[in-house]
């Protein structure tokens, strides 16, 4: 679950423009040294430090991070390797508007490769995350504003291209996985041990945290790839974790290219669902479900070359849609879902600037710059793609959508040529603790959204089953990232994080219907 727009069928660059995502953070003591006999050694704690400094500069300053306290986490690079150089990781702690509580709340970002401090302070504090408890931010390693940030130029450079291009062609494949060879290479020449990014250092990294800022207590939250990171830290580390909240979750034994269909599939079962319940739309669009199908297979057979500007007021780019550039709008637009049976429809016309308008938002230079690719490839390399045989994507998929082209089914939503990536990134596979699904008894609130076709509500439900104090909410209509987003999500959260070992007042829950869905 989410960065730029439109990454080549990447997570982490489908999740900032349109939908902003998360991150977390952790430490160590000379009393937290002990780790889970289950856990593997590289998740050992090693010698770290706070160092207090200044806050991440950007461009124009953030108000919200006036008054916050700033400094770095320094860990071992490799805590596997004996002697691996420290790497630093930017850290913000943003007090709460009326503390009410000395429990913190520590974001886990999504991406993976998301910078939280940069991209989504704004959104966390306007949703008034920090309304009772100060609220920490930690960049992961390898992301923007970490040292070293692992970020790949290179890759940019591909993504504004691909908008012109057959998005599942076996070009644009090559063309992508040259891109990612160009900064491999190039970080690996710098001296970055690639293998140490990755979803198992980064949970010890944020062990270290609690013990370096000396909080005896804390409460997790995390949204899309951070939920993977909370299941696999509230896990490996449960000492001082208060509370978990897990946001549009994506758990560690479910991380496969496959399961990616079964979100798409959930969202779209829903959100047409959801046209036919509301009279205006089931009136107005009574084919929709059936256009999308037929759109996928359509388009794919015969794309669409059209133009629209990368964002308002700059001049358009070309932009191809086929059935796989197509599927991704639908995967991408989740949190503005009231526009899908419009979009739809007018494409099924001949009209095809809604969707493209979408899809040009990828070829915006001011969107560049900012990934941590070297954790995300660092991430999935190591953790998704060695545990599915590729030819498992086309077969998941073929199952859900039958009627789609084998040429769209063979490229995981939003993971296009993953394989092919992985193959250059040439990582360590995770070891299988780190796709662990091991009960815990953490009080937990999981909270999906049900037009989410990247982290569907039932891969929230799926890690409930290992969680025995869970409680599970789903919330009509809401797209990826639900809690900042959605009122009655945070009157959940808030609930939730007052009283965790009590039910949380869900009342308002019953009172959520879908948006209507706009005529235009």
């Amino acid at each position: 679950m989410f960065t730029a727009l439109l990454r080549a069928g990447g997570f982490v660059r489908l999740t900032t423009a349109l939908i902003g995502l998360a991150l977390l953070v952790a430490a160590c003591s000379d009393s937290d040294k002990a780790t889970s006999p289950e856990q593997p050694a590289s998740t050992k704690l090693g010698a770290a430090r706070f160092e207090p400094g200044p806050c991440p500069k950007s461009d124009p300053p953030l108000k919200e991070l006036e008054g916050a306290d700033c400094g770095f986490l320094v860990v071992p690079e490799n805590r596997a390797k004996a002697g691996s150089h420290a790497i630093k990781l930017p850290v913000a702690t943003i007090h709460a508007v009326a503390k009410t509580a000395d429990d913190p709340i520590v974001y886990m970002a999504g991406g993976p490769g998301v910078d939280p401090i940069s991209q989504e302070t704004v959104l966390l504090v306007q949703a008034g995350i920090n309304r009772d408890r100060d609220l920490i931010l930690m960049g992961q390693r390898g992301t923007l504003n970490a040292q070293p940030a692992l970020l790949c130029p290179e890759i940019d450079r591909f993504n504004a291209e691909v908008v012109g291009l057959d998005y599942d062609a076996e070009t644009t494949g090559r063309a992508h996985v040259e891109a990612t060879r160009e900064c491999h290479d190039r970080l690996v020449k710098e001296g970055n041990d690639l293998g140490a990014y990755n979803t198992t250092e980064n949970a010890a990294d944020f062990a270290d945290l609690r013990t370096a800022l000396g909080k005896a207590e804390w409460n997790v939250y995390g949204t899309s790839y951070g939920t993977d990171l909370a299941l696999t830290y509230m896990r490996a580390y449960p000492q001082g974790v208060r509370s978990v909240v897990l946001d549009s979750v994506f758990p560690p034994d479910f991380a496969v290219q496959s399961t990616t269909w079964k979100s798409v599939k959930e969202a779209a079962d829903n959100t047409f669902a959801a046209c036919k319940q509301q009279p205006a739309c089931a009136q107005r669009y009574p084919d929709i479900e059936s256009q999308f199908a037929r759109l996928v297979s359509d388009l794919e057979a015969k794309p669409v070359g059209t133009q629209a500007p990368p964002s308002p007021g700059m001049p358009p780019v070309k932009v191809v849609l086929d059935g796989g550039a197509f599927l991704q709008w639908f995967v991408s637009i989740g949190g503005f879902a009231t526009v899908i049976p419009s979009s739809i429809a007018a494409l099924a016309e001949g009209d095809a600037s809604q969707v493209a308008a979408v899809r040009a938002v990828g070829a915006d230079p001011s969107r560049a710059g900012f990934d941590g690719t070297g954790l995300f490839y660092g991430a999935f390399c190591s953790e998704w793609v060695p545990f599915e045989p590729p030819s498992e994507i086309l077969t998941v998929g073929k199952k859900l959508f039958p009627t789609f082209p084998d040429s769209v089914l063979r490229q995981a939503p939003q993971l296009a040529f993953l394989a092919e990536d992985c193959a250059v990134w040439n990582v360590p596979k995770a070891p299988v603790a780190q796709r662990s699904d091991k009960s815990s008894d953490i009080p937990t609130l999981i909270v999906s959204g049900t037009f989410d076709a990247r982290t569907a509500p039932q891969l929230g439900e799926h890690a409930a089953r290992s969680l025995s104090r869970s409680t599970v909410v789903n919330i009509p209509g809401a797209g990826h990232v639900v809690v900042p987003r959605n009122e009655c999500a945070q009157q959940v959260f808030h609930s939730f994080l007052t009283a965790p070992t009590n039910s949380p007042d869900t009342s308002c829950v019953t009172t959520l219907t879908p948006a209507p869905f706009k005529d235009q």
